[in-house]
């Protein structure tokens, strides 16, 4: 793809995100299989639901841009995941919960880069039609990383207290 204007960098944008969310969706049942927490399981279980989601909306977006969303891998996501596939194969314990954690907050900080820049750009270019939609996914991506960051304190201070 050329990227020649603002427009070509935004349809870019979103099939990098379109690519990531349904490689997200592969990733995060295999990660609730491998967590020990129930909490973990439950914010897995939650955001899979919630990426579903997100899927949906971009389709929505495509549709509204007329665009086609699939033909591109997301790379970087590629690269998220199969860092921490090595994980997936170890034993349940509290501190393969805190490398899940650490892997899955690395996932979130790249979506919320990715719809970041969306969102700006589609503002930027008068997008207005989807704006709101793009805001209420990064919206859930914030809270689902606060909420894996308050399972790993509230795992290591359970940890702390058994020593």
């Amino acid at each position: 793809m050329k990227l020649s204007t603002m427009h070509d960098l935004l349809i870019h944008q979103l099939q990098d995100l379109y690519s990531a969310e349904q490689q997200i969706i592969e990733a995060l049942p295999k990660m609730q299989k491998t967590a020990s927490s129930k909490a973990l399981q439950d914010a897995f279980a939650k955001h899979l639901e919630e990426t579903e989601t997100h899927v949906k909306r971009l389709e929505e977006v495509g549709d509204e841009l007329d665009i086609k969303l699939g033909g591109i891998t997301c790379k970087g996501m590629e690269g998220l995941i199969k860092e921490s596939e090595e994980l997936l194969e170890m034993d349940k314990s509290p501190i393969v919960d805190q490398a899940l954690i650490a892997a899955a907050q690395r996932v979130e900080h790249y979506e919320i880069a990715g719809y970041g820049c969306v969102l700006t750009y589609a503002e930027m270019l008068g997008h207005d039609d989807i704006v709101d939609t793009l805001k209420d996914t990064m919206d859930e991506e914030i809270t689902t990383d606060e909420d894996l960051t308050t399972i790993a304190e509230d795992d290591l201070e359970a940890m702390e207290d058994e020593e």
